[in-house]
């Protein structure tokens, strides 16, 4: 039986490494999956990227993006075995409601990765939603410089200073955002440093 999941994380905890070898394990077994990124993130050149140097062709997604009829028609032009969905925190509340149509009426799984929260440590829409209608939730680990468990990300300017304000998506790597652990995150938050 075919289900919703949300592989969840901080920035550099190998989300995207993890889809790319599902999307290869699917492959190698002859089975086709559609693989989709979030069109706004252009860093790879609207690929699928990972930091260790793997990457894969995308379809892309934005706010106005019909999921639920394009898997569709892939589905009927050719069986799909799988759909995998990274920066999936950029979902709209509805695409994942129609990602949910698509493992509930088609049978075929939806692998979504992607970040829990911002840089403030709100959630994002997408994020939300997938964390209340989700099949399974997983959570992808990674490490704070202190080596807890990292479950937030601050986000510093050029002169290292933590941000406090801004815009909830902006664009970037690990030029600009760090993975801490909460307490280090509150610390970065109310001193507007990390520490050394």
């Amino acid at each position: 039986m075919a289900k919703l999941y949300f592989y969840y994380s901080t920035m550099n905890a190998g989300k995207s490494t993890a889809l790319l070898q599902a999307a290869y394990n699917y492959g190698e077994r002859g089975m086709r999956s559609l693989v989709y990124t979030a069109r706004l993130d252009d860093r790879a050149g609207g690929r699928v990227a990972s930091r260790i140097g793997i990457s894969s062709e995308a379809r892309h997604f934005d706010a106005s993006t019909d999921l639920r009829a394009e898997v569709d028609a892939e589905h009927a032009r050719a069986p799909l075995a799988c759909v995998l969905v990274d920066e999936s925190q950029f979902l709209s509340p509805a695409q994942v409601r129609a990602l949910a149509g698509v493992v509930d009426e088609l049978n075929v799984p939806v692998l979504c990765y992607g970040l829990r929260t911002d840089f403030r440590g709100a959630l994002f829409p997408g994020s939300a939603q997938l964390l209340g209608w989700a099949d399974n939730l997983e959570e992808i680990k990674t490490i704070c410089h202190c080596g807890r468990k990292a479950t937030m990300v601050v986000r510093v300017g050029e002169d290292g200073a933590v941000e406090r304000e801004g815009a909830q998506v902006e664009i970037g790597g690990n030029e600009r955002y760090v993975p801490l652990c909460r307490r280090h995150f509150v610390r970065a938050i109310r001193d507007g440093r990390l520490e050394s």
